[in-house]
């Protein structure tokens, strides 16, 4: 009794086998398309940057009722429309610039063409932090405390645009026999590998956005100017140069990561650590006396 029959013991390895074999991406059923109607065609990653965005704006509005506010809701209405054009205008040139120069300079005109990719979030950051800083200068309020509310919210996007990259079958990981590995067919290879975009949108997304929040809402950072934003630099950088071990480099930056060992995404992410730490450990200089955005009380 109990003893197993041949064909029972070949159904199990069979199962044992399946359960132990990478998992084929088109086996998800995702489609990058989140719906069409006749020649309208909207997709996830578009619906990530329209959430991300808005959601940010939601949040940062209720951030405002919070005493000290930097800003008015008419000056976050305002930073609304330049921190997008930040947004994706810093995250294409950034890629051009940072990822792919030789290519662009070769055929100028795809530099317009966002709908093939090619996005890099360093230059998104640049971007936001020149929208915060015209908004501040146009409005003499003060840049970091603007861009310390700023901050808080960016994880949340920077999670919606890592699943879509998931969701796209793009910016896979590098090689690996993990149980979870996957097989990404874009990469025209059968080679099981890392799903890194999940990784990012975790450390870089929902970890980050949850150290964001607790340092804005349970401590009294905010009355530190620079001290959020170098609570997030240091934090997404720390983030991303681990994730990049487990990201697949570009192929045209691969000499790069052989020759420094360290990829594109890593060196770039040193300075934004040393400017976090800069930050973090100068901000006691910079506390002061917040006066509430309306009125001549102090507040803290």
């Amino acid at each position: 009794m109990g003893e197993k029959i041949p064909g029972e013991k070949a159904l199990l390895s069979m199962m044992f086998a399946a359960a132990g074999a990478p998992i084929n991406f088109n086996d998800l059923g995702l489609d990058p398309i989140a719906f069409e109607w006749g020649f309208v065609v909207i997709r996830w990653y578009s619906l990530a940057y329209i959430v991300g965005i808005f959601t940010g704006y939601w949040l940062v509005k209720r951030m405002l009722r919070r005493p000290g506010a930097p800003m008015s809701e008419a000056h976050v209405d305002d930073l609304l429309f330049w921190a997008m054009l930040g947004i994706i205008l810093g995250g294409r040139l950034g890629y051009v610039l940072f990822y792919n120069l030789q290519q662009y300079i070769a055929d100028p005109l795809s530099i317009f063409k966002l709908w093939d990719g090619g996005m890099s979030f360093h230059g998104g950051v640049i971007g936001v932090t020149l929208a915060c800083l015209y908004i501040a200068r146009k409005n003499k309020l003060s840049f970091l405390r603007v861009c310390d509310y700023v901050v808080c919210v960016y994880p949340f996007g920077h999670f919606l645009g890592r699943l879509a990259n998931f969701i796209n079958g793009e910016l896979w990981g590098r090689a690996t026999d993990v149980s979870w590995g996957m097989i990404f067919p874009a990469s025209q290879t059968m080679i099981a590998r890392h799903p890194s975009q999940l990784y990012q949108a975790a450390l870089e997304g929902a970890l980050l956005l949850a150290i964001m929040t607790y340092a804005f809402w349970r401590t009294d950072a905010r009355y530190y100017p620079g001290r959020l934003v170098g609570i997030f630099a240091i934090g997404m950088g720390v983030a991303r140069f681990v994730c990049e071990f487990f990201r697949e480099p570009d192929s045209q930056l691969l000499t790069l990561q052989l020759d420094t060992g360290l990829s594109m995404g890593q060196w770039l992410t040193i300075p934004m650590i040393l400017l976090g730490i800069w930050l973090m450990w100068t901000s006691g200089g910079r506390r002061q006396r917040v006066e509430p955005f309306a009125g001549t009380s102090s507040v803290a």
